[in-house]
């Protein structure tokens, strides 16, 4: 079970393994394991991650496996191991939708990525699953197509409410390394309450603007956020506070462990 909150540098992986970080940072190359990046780039591992970690070192020095047999194993292996790739397929199935979506309404790539304000190939990378897109380039992309969020997952839109929805029954959206949205509502509404869950040193990726209401609440951690790139707040736990979604935002997890929000939009955005 996930330890939340708990996130390690690469140093402390490197010191609790008794590896070096030269060989975390070759993992990683060849796709075993995956940490988030804070907006300052440095890695950052979950206990997840550390559990991967170790079956990897496991592996590699108590059956004598070399890389590619490590990774060979890997995608079959322990639960760590079948999350990693049940990421890889969302990320799969984002990159899909998205470009099934630029071309139904027909736009070429550098129409969407001049308005996203994005590069045509980081738009390009996004689409091939190449590249993952920040919350704010999300956004942007939802305003240009029309939609939400939550349809470049491939969600079903459940028309029928939930009025009661357990902590197992919410949708989970992971956009992008360190970032997690449980969704609290289910089904149509007008409110749409989520869980934000984002690593040290996250960031929104930039500004983004919509038409709506924006309410959040600090549960744990701390966060910046900018409105119109005029007014800075700071937030810190049991802090909230409410704008018009038409102010352009971003946002910035300042804690040193996980920020975890309640953050309400209406109408409904992701």
């Amino acid at each position: 079970m996930r330890k939340q909150g708990l996130y390690f540098r690469i140093s402390q992986v490197s010191q609790i393994l008794g590896v070096s970080a030269s060989s975390l940072r070759a993992w990683e190359e060849l796709g075993l394991i995956k940490p988030a990046r804070s907006q300052g780039k440095y890695r950052l591992y979950t206990a997840d991650d550390l559990e991967t970690a170790k079956r990897i070192l496991h592996l590699r020095k108590n059956k004598g496996l070399n890389l590619a047999g490590v990774a060979h194993l890997l995608p079959g292996g322990g639960p760590s191991e079948k999350r990693q790739g049940h990421s890889r397929s969302k990320a799969r199935d984002v990159s899909a939708h998205l470009l099934e979506m630029r071309r139904r309404q027909g736009y070429t790539l550098a129409q969407v990525a001049r308005q996203a304000g994005v590069s045509v190939s980081f738009l390009s990378a996004i689409e091939r699953g190449r590249a993952k897109p920040s919350i704010a380039t999300l956004q942007r992309l939802a305003v240009i197509y029309k939609t939400n969020v939550l349809s470049m997952f491939g969600a079903e839109d459940e028309s029928k409410a939930h009025r009661l929805v357990r902590p197992s029954d919410r949708k989970v959206l992971r956009p992008e390394s360190g970032v997690q949205m449980e969704l609290l509502v289910l089904g149509r509404s007008q409110l749409e309450p989520h869980i934000f869950r984002i690593a040290p040193g996250v960031s929104s990726g930039g500004s983004y603007h919509h038409e709506g209401e924006e309410f959040i609440h600090v549960l744990q951690g701390s966060l910046e956020l900018w409105l119109d790139e005029i007014e800075r707040y700071v937030l810190m736990a049991g802090d909230t506070l409410h704008f018009e979604s038409t102010h352009a935002h971003r946002w910035k997890s300042l804690s040193d462990k996980e920020t975890i929000l309640l953050w309400v939009n209406t109408p409904p955005t992701f």
